[in-house]
């Protein structure tokens, strides 16, 4: 992990990841064929884009809101091979990538919380956190339904 030098650091990294995250998906739906995971992932580029606005009202001074209870986790990005975007892909595939990245984005925003002594920062760290696990949990169950039923 990146050791940051202020606050303002810490929440630069944090919106520029967010950033990424809303072209990672906008990106990733105009590879998909399922109309309905093009709709899906244009939802997430919206909530990642709440989040940096977020982090940028705690920039400027807001006040953040609370974490929320705990999500649970399915872990069923856990054990699926890495998968990476490619053109066209099928709804599996794209559910795949889309699990892992917010997994990832879980465990940023886990470390993030632990990277800082301010406590409002950890309180909008963790809170981001458990955001991004409500999104892997919602794609843990869309893979679930939709991919191991089918098989």
């Amino acid at each position: 992990m990146e050791k940051f030098e202020s606050a303002e650091a810490i929440l630069d990294f944090a919106i520029a990841r967010e950033q990424e995250a809303q072209s990672f998906y906008r990106d990733l739906a105009g590879k998909v064929k399922s109309q309905a995971m093009q709709k899906l992932l244009m939802e997430f580029v919206a909530q990642e884009a709440r989040h940096e606005a977020r982090l940028k009202g705690v920039k400027q001074g807001r006040k953040s809101l609370g974490a929320g209870g705990k999500v649970p986790d399915l872990k069923v990005s856990q054990y699926l091979a890495p998968t990476q975007p490619k053109p066209e892909m099928d709804y599996q595939d794209a559910l795949m990538v889309a699990m892992q990245r917010e997994r990832a984005a879980f465990a940023l925003y886990s470390d993030l919380a632990g990277s800082t002594d301010d406590a409002e920062l950890q309180e909008v760290f963790e809170a981001l956190a458990q955001e991004e696990a409500k999104h892997k949990l919602f794609l843990e169950r869309e893979y679930d339904d939709r991919v191991y039923s089918e098989n």
